[in-house]
């Protein structure tokens, strides 16, 4: 019996190579290089056609541009996640930690939809009787629902070719296997190929493919990084599976915007959608408390108040930095900011940073927040109540603009806030009802305008 030829693949780019090494060659990535099965090449040219068939040579101006019609999903987070709706002919890709709910949301959105449209569930993982009995303890109306319980890719593109559904959800990718590779299910080879079969026949008939994708324990989505570049859409689903919040994110989106979120929570009925997220991310508190900021973020279109609380201590030893939900390389240069340019030590404290509710902040506009907290829990002294901060801090002790100040302002003073300290930048030109708007420059001016208003 001969010999069967193996390669080497990479996990991340999908490069191969004769033989192990440390260090991928295509990417330069260490340790991602595993042993597949070296697949034969096709004889047939028909699986490298074009996506839309025979293409020609046209100029940009002649292209009508419009806009694509959207499928409501009837789950109205997952929507606005997704920048709308559905689009015909495009794949969705969702990614997020086992138990986090991607196949409930997913179940819950084709019961919706099936009561008006065709739409496919196709399971690998769970059998029809476990989708039937979580669909039961749901209390969804699955009537319309068609499911098919397969994994071999040639079976279900048969399957989509013949019922043409207009949605169709695929759970998940990894679980998949062709009959034209002879690599396991969840391989590179295995995962890239049933991808772009799905892709290709999505662009031909106009069936929007839905993927369910597993994530890495470092919380990227497994499987070759080409998965990402081939789909139209990367959803991910975070959250802690302990707290009955969860977040929906498009970091990839070529049908709306990106970092758009969706806000959901679970409950035994299944995800609900949170129409005022902002509240999940407030902690109560029945007084004022120091090291407690009121931050306004950005997250797409949408305005978010979140807390952020600072924990200041004496170091016994060697000063800790921990930040939870934002960056600890950017706490390390705030707290020399606020050295340098406003005279507050810290190099011999413990600073603690979290952001209430798990959530994840990574735009810098959260630094002017970061810093008052820290300065209110050093100096043991509340901030001001119903006080909103926002702004991005530079090096030289400037207080930087943030993008979409009149909305996020907006926001707070409809949430109640009477006061906002935002850069002079974002003063807004006419007064906003409600709130008193305290603009400023520099860090030290914030530190001092906070003891004014103490």
């Amino acid at each position: 019996m001969a010999k069967v030829k193996t390669i080497y693949s990479c996990t991340e780019c999908g490069a191969s190579a004769p033989k192990w090494q440390g260090q991928c060659p295509g990417c330069g990535v260490w340790n991602t290089l595993v042993e597949t099965v070296a697949e034969p090449v096709a004889s047939s040219n028909s699986r490298f056609a074009a996506l839309g068939g025979t293409a020609k040579l046209q100029t940009l101006s002649e292209i009508e541009a419009r806009e694509e019609d959207r499928l409501p999903t009837g789950v109205s987070e997952f929507d606005r996640a997704l920048g709308g709706g559905l689009v015909a002919g495009g794949v969705v890709l969702i990614g997020g930690d086992p138990g986090i709910g991607k196949s409930t949301l997913l179940l819950q959105a084709l019961a919706e939809l099936s009561g008006a449209n065709h739409v496919l569930y196709v399971s690998g993982e769970e059998s029809g009787q476990q989708i039937a009995m979580r669909a039961r303890r749901l209390s969804l109306d699955t009537k319309n629902l068609k499911l098919l319980a397969e994994i071999n890719l040639e079976k279900i593109l048969a399957t989509l070719q013949s019922e043409r559904p207009q949605v169709a959800v695929i759970d998940s990718i990894q679980t998949l296997w062709s009959d034209q590779l002879s690599s396991a299910p969840g391989s590179v080879a295995q995962v890239r190929e049933c991808a772009a079969q799905l892709t290709r026949l999505a662009k031909q008939t106009g069936i929007t493919v839905i993927l369910v994708g597993h994530v890495t324990k470092e919380g990227s989505l497994a499987g070759p990084r080409v998965l990402e570049h081939i789909v139209d859409t990367v959803l991910y689903f975070e959250g802690d599976t302990h707290s009955s919040f969860r977040l929906i994110r498009a970091v990839k989106n070529r049908y709306g915007a990106v970092n758009e979120i969706g806000v959901f929570a679970m409950t035994d009925k299944g995800l609900k959608g949170v129409n005022n997220p902002s509240a999940l991310f407030l902690s109560q508190h029945g007084q004022d408390v120091p090291g407690s900021c009121v931050l306004v973020t950005q997250e797409g279109t949408r305005p978010l108040l979140v807390e952020i609380q600072a924990l200041v201590d004496q170091s016994h030893g060697n000063a800790r930095r921990l930040t939870v939900g934002l960056e600890a390389q950017r706490l390390a240069m705030l707290l020399a900011v606020l050295h340098r340019h406003a005279g507050v030590v810290c190099f011999d404290q413990d600073v603690f940073v979290n952001a209430v509710g798990g959530v994840k902040i990574t735009e810098p506009a959260a630094d002017l927040a970061v810093l008052l907290a820290i300065v209110s829990s050093l100096k043991n002294r509340p901030l001001p109540a119903k006080l909103i901060v926002f702004g991005e801090v530079g090096l030289a002790g400037e207080i930087r603009p943030a993008p979409r100040g009149q909305e996020r302002l907006r926001e707070a003073a409809k949430l109640g806030f009477t006061r906002a300290m935002i850069p002079e930048a974002n003063k807004p030109k006419q007064p906003i009802a409600g709130i008193e708007v305290i603009a400023v420059r520099r860090v030290e001016e914030a530190v001092e305008r906070l003891r004014e208003l103490d």
